[in-house]
């Protein structure tokens, strides 16, 4: 299992943590944001395809920022995906 940090930028969270496995994501846990929407984010991604978390969460805007918690995660998870192909 893979462990990453991810620095947010423009939300309220402040870093992402999670694990990837054989493709998974698990492990997701917010520094920082919305507790609610964040820990059921994180409750409903466990176990989820990661290329099909960034499908659902990329462009996810929160109150006109441009980004969301949801849209931090998804391009964190990008990062990771791609450092990992490398």
């Amino acid at each position: 299992m893979e462990n990453y940090s991810y620095q947010t930028r423009g939300v309220c969270a402040r870093e992402i943590s999670f694990s990837i496995q054989d493709g998974k994501l698990y492990n997701v846990h917010f520094n920082g944001g919305c507790p609610g929407n964040t820990s059921a984010i994180s409750k409903l991604l466990e176990g989820t395809d990661a290329m099909r978390a960034v499908e659902i969460l990329r462009g996810n805007d929160c109150g006109g920022r441009g980004t969301s918690c949801a849209d931090q995660l998804a391009i964190g998870l990008e990062q990771a995906l791609a450092s990992h192909q490398q």
